[in-house]
């Protein structure tokens, strides 16, 4: 009677391999989905403090029916009509286009620094020196609710980045964890017996 023999057997190093992998994805997705939650934290923070800054100002956009010719063709301002400013988007719209429309009509089109070059060489014209002085504060105005709008705008790429986290996380855990029950599974051996193949968990 032929001697029973092995003839597909692994190398246990072999069946610890997909294990290792597995282990080290599971370390992985918890380092992805610790990354979501502090994105998370820190989208929320900034997204709260624009919003909590900006309603302490008590800024409300007006009315469509007070609203002039030129107001009305600016769309975002139209959307926003009657409502008190809360967002970073709302912030951008009321700088880009309600100050500035504003700032422009009023200064001709120039900025603060050619205004204010023009009142430096014409001292005695308090005309220009009043527009100098309303257009600075303007601007200084406008500069701040885009500062708003710029942390606001971070606040919403950090959010999409922590669900990108979160959803990378989820998928390396499941396959991890779809690894280490596939790598837990017994080898089989075959082995021949008179020349007789025989599978043997």
């Amino acid at each position: 009677m032929a001697k029973p023999h092995l003839s597909d057997t692994k190398p246990k190093v072999q069946g610890c391999v997909p294990l290792l992998f597995s282990a080290g994805g599971v370390l992985l997705a918890g380092l992805l989905l610790a990354i979501g939650v502090v994105l998370t934290s820190n989208a929320s923070f900034a997204n709260n403090y624009v919003t909590t800054q900006l309603t302490q100002q008590q800024i409300t956009f007006p009315t469509v029916d007070k609203m002039s010719a030129e107001e009305k063709q600016q769309a975002c301002l139209v959307q926003y009509a009657g409502q008190q400013m809360t967002t970073g988007a709302q912030a951008e719209c009321y700088a880009n286009h309600y100050i500035a429309l504003h700032l422009a009509s009023m200064a001709g089109g120039k900025t603060y620094a050619q205004l204010s070059a023009a009142s430096l060489a014409q001292p005695d014209n308090t005309k220009l020196a009043g527009q100098v002085a309303t257009v600075f504060k303007g601007e200084t105005l406008r500069s701040i609710l885009l500062n708003a709008f710029g942390w606001w705008k971070v606040s919403q790429i950090t959010y999409i980045a922590s669900l990108t986290a979160f959803g990378f996380g989820g998928l390396t855990l499941l396959a991890s964890l779809f690894g280490l029950t596939v790598g837990r599974r017994p080898e089989i051996a075959h082995e021949v017996i008179d020349g007789t193949p025989v599978t043997r968990a």
